[in-house]
């Protein structure tokens, strides 16, 4: 229980780092939900298996590796939107 709070101050910590907007809140929490929807159908329906699951047949930390992987990846997608805007637009290299 203990690692699994940290886990969540921690992606926390990490979108206020290096995000706080409200969209990359909103993707963290949206992706973090669905990614978790799809890994409980998957061990439902007998593809995939805990070893130990900790709460209701999902391991705890698993939202929270999904929530910081949404904001990675929507930092990388704003980057790569900004120098692809600069690039088309002829601005300076970044």
């Amino acid at each position: 229980m203990q690692l699994s709070l940290t886990l969540a101050a921690l992606s926390i910590g990490l979108w206020w780092t290096f995000d706080r907007s409200r969209s990359g809140l909103g993707l963290g929490i949206g992706i973090a939900f669905f990614a978790t929807l799809v890994s409980q159908l998957l061990v439902y329906n007998g593809v995939y298996q805990y070893t130990s699951p900790d709460f209701l047949y999902v391991r705890s930390w698993l939202p929270c590796v999904f929530f910081a992987g949404g904001i990675t990846m929507g930092n990388i997608g704003r980057q790569l939107e900004m120098v692809s805007v600069k690039i088309y637009t002829g601005g300076p290299p970044p």
